[in-house]
């Protein structure tokens, strides 16, 4: 990071705001006798009525003079939370405060059924059930090791040789984790459009299941993203998307390793490759940071947690910076 990245910050506004969602009825369900806590008389609880759902939570940390030509927003992958952008799971400061100290106002959020947005009763607001993951496995799937090497005991788990995320910590990453829906990607989509129409013009960054939703958010409104930075996303928007409305929206895609060796992460480059090459042959730009091409080599799904984090948000402010959204 730059050399003032360690200077004290000079905060302006520290706020949040929920945008999105909508009003729900819910009819038809019977009354429960409940008793909120030790020792306080039971209470009779009708369920039924209006409620406030779908709606998506956001915090900003505004600096007095930042150098940034607009704000940073920072959207979260699946099973996550806004969490992913703060402190590392091993203690170090995370890309929230790099960004700050690179001279950005940040936004953090949380989505539609995540964290402090909050979730809905279900089936009744939210189809289906919410999923679960355990604690072995993102092992594979975010790319620490063989999806084999996971074991409960600490010493018995089998990482690549290579590999950058704190593993000591993985523990400790897992208590991030949040249940999620797979049938709420109108619902969260709808809240990130809410949210750029709230908080832009800016810059969106995105990871993992986030990517998508940012990718579409460009599409929608092209005149207030003004880039979008994409951390191993794990979607794209289809063939028939409309790539030059974002011929004017610089687009950064970053890799970590062992995707090639993965066959679920492979197909997924595929398709985000198919989209960059969309974009550039509309007239725009799409780069890729791939950072073992460059020499960089172990880093997990969790680039932002990986010990070398401060080394590709270095990259990525280069990269801003190059596009001319630095004052």
């Amino acid at each position: 990071m730059p050399a003032f990245a360690q200077e004290p910050l000079q905060v302006r506004e520290i706020g949040s705001l929920h945008v999105g969602g909508r009003v729900a009825t819910i009819e038809g369900l019977p009354e429960r006798e409940i008793t909120f806590s030790p020792g306080s008389p039971p209470l009779r609880m009708n369920p039924n009525g209006d409620f406030q759902v779908e709606q998506m939570y956001a915090q900003y940390v505004k600096l007095a003079n930042p150098r940034a030509r607009y704000p940073l927003l920072l959207w979260h992958g699946g099973g996550l939370t806004g969490v992913t952008w703060e402190t590392t799971p091993d203690g170090r400061p995370g890309w929230q405060m790099a960004f700050l100290r690179a001279g950005h106002d940040v936004w953090v959020s949380d989505a539609v059924e995540r964290g402090r947005s909050g979730w809905a009763r279900f089936p009744e607001v939210l189809a289906g059930e919410p999923v679960f993951r355990t604690m072995g496995e993102g092992w594979g799937l975010f790319r620490l090791g063989e999806q084999a090497g996971w074991n409960r005991d600490p010493a018995r788990r089998v990482a690549y040789p290579d590999s950058r995320f704190p593993l000591a910590h993985w523990d400790q990453f897992m208590k991030q984790g949040v249940p999620r829906w797979v049938t709420t990607d109108r619902q969260i989509q709808a809240a990130y459009d809410a949210y750029v129409q709230a908080a832009c013009p800016c810059v969106v960054m995105v990871h993992s299941q986030g990517g998508n939703f940012g990718f579409t958010a460009a599409l929608t409104a092209p005149d207030k993203v003004k880039a979008l930075i994409a951390i191993e996303p794990s979607g794209a928007p289809p063939q028939a998307a409309e790539a030059a409305r974002l011929k004017d929206v610089p687009h950064l895609v970053v890799w970590g390793d062992h995707v090639a060796e993965n066959a679920f992460w492979a197909r997924i480059r595929q398709n985000i490759d198919r989209w960059q090459g969309q974009i550039r042959a509309a007239g725009g730009t799409a780069d890729t940071l791939d950072l073992p091409a460059e020499g960089i080599r172990g880093n997990s799904h969790m680039l932002m947690m990986d010990t070398n984090s401060d080394e590709i948000a270095g990259r990525i402010q280069a990269w801003m910076a190059a596009k001319g959204l630095m004052r």
